[in-house]
């Protein structure tokens, strides 16, 4: 009852001006004007809307999870058609070139591992040499 005065607060004040001016003419009084300044709802109707304000809070909580979660599954499907189509473009890369595409990383790979070793301190790489000898990395420890 007490959202029904709310919404209809202008009604409800007319009403109210009304009853007093009738009760005070019992009275030989007059009335000018009535003005509500301070109005106390009971702790069940404060409460209530207390609960509903959180009801709304969390609601809209929900509303942006659901929206975050459809954004994160979109963005997961247009990673794994970029991920599909590269690896259909690897494919027919490989069909018509043969091995060459792996050779490339093979030698990349190296590249790096090689840039990699020349810049660690202690660390000496020994090649096996072309008689398929067994490479060596050798920890050299240099504080002695």
């Amino acid at each position: 009852n007490a959202d029904h005065l709310l919404s209809m607060r202008e009604q409800i004040s007319r009403q109210i001006r009304e009853t007093l001016t009738k009760r005070a003419e019992t009275f030989n009084l007059i009335l000018d004007d009535v003005s509500i300044t301070h109005l106390v709802f009971g702790k069940e109707f404060t409460s209530a809307i207390e609960q509903k304000q959180v009801a709304q809070q969390e609601a809209e909580r929900q509303t942006y999870i659901v929206a975050k979660a459809e954004q994160e599954k979109k963005a997961a499907i247009i990673r794994a058609e970029g991920e599909a189509q590269a690896a259909i473009v690897i494919s027919k890369a490989l069909e018509e070139s043969g091995n060459g595409l792996i050779e490339v990383r093979r030698i990349d790979a190296a590249r790096d591992v090689a840039e990699t070793l020349s810049r660690s301190r202690g660390l000496t790489y020994l090649p096996g040499g072309q008689s398929g000898g067994s490479n060596m990395l050798l920890g050299v420890n240099t504080n002695n």
